[in-house]
């Protein structure tokens, strides 16, 4: 379960995302809400934690701005504002629940946990699995779906197994990717006969047809690749 934290105060953002990955979840810091918009907006995430006193974009105009592009992303106020007038602003504006400092962490979590049974159910597809078919990073789109990758709006000619090896590194972003993963991906799902058997050869073939994306793949000497966006 993927989790984004708006919060400017940094010893409170520490705090609360040791917390929830200990509670499970994979956690992104935003410390302004132009950072927090952008990565709701733009990336999978199950849930986003958001205070109102954001710097350049307040938390207020966050939430609006996220409902309006994603109707069931789960969305939860955290902020120092305790009075009726905040409350009822915060969960007009599309918020799902608000919690106002100070808090115990085992009530936010049981909230967080409360806000996603509501939108997904008991055991229902998350916003991160469900986005996956149809992902945005820098200039390059991947949909699943309709098997069709673009740079910059310009299509990108992908043999089966290059589609393969950008489907599992988008799909699996922060995380490094063995070979061995990769292998196996190919294995179960295609043959492409009269290809190059080098792993290094598709790595390289790929990483030049994401150019000008913003788009990289590391390699992690010993490891494994991993998708990065290029600043």
């Amino acid at each position: 379960m993927r989790a984004l934290l708006a919060e400017d105060d940094a010893l409170l953002a520490d705090a609360l995302s040791a917390n929830l990955q200990s509670a499970g979840f994979e956690v992104e810091v935003a410390t302004n809400g132009a950072v927090a918009e952008y990565l709701l907006t733009r990336q999978p995430f199950d849930v986003g934690i958001i205070d109102l006193g954001l710097p350049l974009v307040d938390g207020l105009s966050v939430i609006q701005r996220v409902r309006a592009a994603q109707q069931t992303l789960p969305l939860l106020i955290l902020t120092a504002l305790d009075g009726l007038e905040n409350r009822v602003a915060g969960l007009n504006a599309g918020a799902d629940d608000y919690l106002t400092k100070p808090f115990d962490f085992p009530e936010l979590e049981a909230r967080i946990r409360a806000v996603l049974r509501r939108t997904h159910g008991p055991g229902g597809t998350t916003a991160s699995a469900s986005m996956a078919a149809a992902m945005t990073v820098g200039q390059l789109q991947f949909d699943r779906d309709t098997r069709r990758a673009t740079v910059a709006g310009q299509p990108v000619d992908l043999s089966p197994r290059e589609w393969l090896l950008l489907d599992l590194l988008l799909t699996q972003r922060r995380k490094v990717i063995t070979k061995e993963q990769i292998a196996q991906a190919w294995s179960t799902e295609v043959s492409e006969s009269g290809g190059p058997s080098s792993l290094e050869v598709y790595i390289h073939r790929l990483r030049r047809k994401l150019e000008g994306s913003g788009v990289g793949i590391r390699t992690v000497r010993g490891l494994g690749y991993l998708l990065e966006s290029q600043d």
